[in-house]
């Protein structure tokens, strides 16, 4: 099999497991797997190196070394001229030439950013290359926009955009980040268009566990029920969910245009309509987000299936608590999966656990320790005929 286009990482977590576990030879796993045996091995040793399947990330390709980087002294100055004078690398440039110091134009903006000198009014260009699924519906990207204050009261606006189209599947004043909510607005969501492949959020209320580490909440399974995907940004880098903070934006700028409306409800929807119906858009060619979005053809399940797990798994059902025993110990999973049936994966003194088609937990058998590890598994399942008689409805 291939290695996906998204979802190298489930790929490698998924030969991980199994290559650890030794019931196959490597070869015929590589090979199943599209992957040399090399590169399988490497994979194997960084693992065993790192302690923790949850953390087996891509590596740095940074060297080591950095033979042609500017001498201490040199940095030094440059630093110092951007502190004192705020000035870009022109300008720094003809001072430092006065000092007899010739440097690259070039070479003083590396300094300014390797330094973490670089201001957001500096960065003006726009974006040469841009990143997007490939059809609309593989992913969804979620997220708040800050609080606005109105002659309507508060205003928590909840965004949710298409990946690949940036059609804006909902805009929704909400007042706070309570997990019923936003549910609610997520099945009007699905209703209307129907249930994305994936999911991407920040590492926020309500969909990450903030207040004790543990990751999953009600939000984040009843997203897993439905079969979708759960993807989380890189904690503090907004940019990985670049498209909605980028749709907030324009939410802002539109709300400021307008002036603060006595309905944010009605505001939200106008702004919406013609974010994806009017206003034209750079990224797609100047066309609008309505011209390259249709809805999903998986539909939402208010009851969602029983989940197959592959034959001859080793399954446990947790207890009230959201607890595993397993092993004569008690380990902690997940709260908001009490009383649920998951699938374990024993690997060299660790354990997996497994809930539907996503990997929630980590546990480390020998320290008696567990981690948080959501990310998506290898699993069948997308759209089956069981969840057409289950009742699903929305998408086309």
């Amino acid at each position: 099999m291939p290695w996906k286009k998204m979802d190298v990482m489930e790929q490698r977590l998924s030969f991980l497991v199994r290559a650890a576990q030794r019931l196959e030879r490597m070869s015929g796993l590589c090979r199943e797997f599209g992957i040399s045996r090399q590169t399988g091995h490497t994979w194997l040793r960084r693992y065993r190196e790192a302690g923790r399947l949850s953390c087996v990330e891509e590596m740095s390709r940074r060297p080591h070394h950095s033979p042609d980087r500017i001498a201490p002294e040199l940095e030094a100055q440059v630093v110092g001229l951007r502190v004192k004078y705020g000035w870009g690398a022109r300008k720094l440039q003809v001072l430092l030439g006065q000092k007899g110091t010739r440097l690259s134009e070039a070479t003083i903006n590396r300094v300014i950013r390797r330094n973490g000198l670089l201001r957001k009014e500096d960065s003006h260009l726009p974006a040469v290359k841009r990143f997007e699924r490939e059809h609309p519906n593989e992913l969804w990207q979620m997220d708040f926009k800050g609080p606005m204050e109105g002659p309507a009261g508060k205003c928590l606006p909840l965004s949710i955009l298409d990946d690949h189209s940036r059609y804006a599947v909902g805009l929704y004043p909400l007042v706070g980040t309570k997990a019923e909510p936003v549910w609610a607005c997520l099945e009007r969501t699905f209703e209307r268009y129907g249930v994305p492949e994936a999911m991407l959020m920040d590492h926020g209320v309500p969909w990450w566990g903030t207040s004790n580490g543990h990751g999953l909440t009600v939000v984040s399974v009843r997203l897993i029920r439905q079969g979708v995907d759960l993807i989380y940004g890189r904690i503090r880098h907004p940019q990985t969910q670049g498209k909605v903070e980028r749709f907030n934006r324009t939410v802002k700028d539109a709300i400021r245009h307008r002036g603060k409306p006595e309905n944010w409800g009605l505001a939200l929807e106008e702004i919406r309509h013609e974010y994806n119906h009017v206003r034209p858009h750079e990224a797609l060619g100047m066309e609008v987000p309505a011209r390259r979005y249709r809805p999903s053809p998986r539909g939402y399940c208010p009851k969602p299936p029983e989940w197959e797990y592959t034959s001859g798994s080793l399954m446990k059902r947790l207890n009230t608590q959201g607890c595993l025993d397993y092993d004569r110990r008690r380990y902690f999973v997940c709260e908001s999966l009490a009383g649920e049936w998951v699938r374990l994966a024993p690997v060299e003194g660790r354990v997996i656990v497994q809930y539907r088609q996503m990997f929630i937990r980590e546990i480390d058998l020998e320290r008696g320790e567990t981690y948080p590890f959501v990310q998506p598994a290898s699993s069948p399942m997308r759209g089956s005929k069981e969840g057409d008689e289950a009742g699903c409805t929305g998408g086309v």
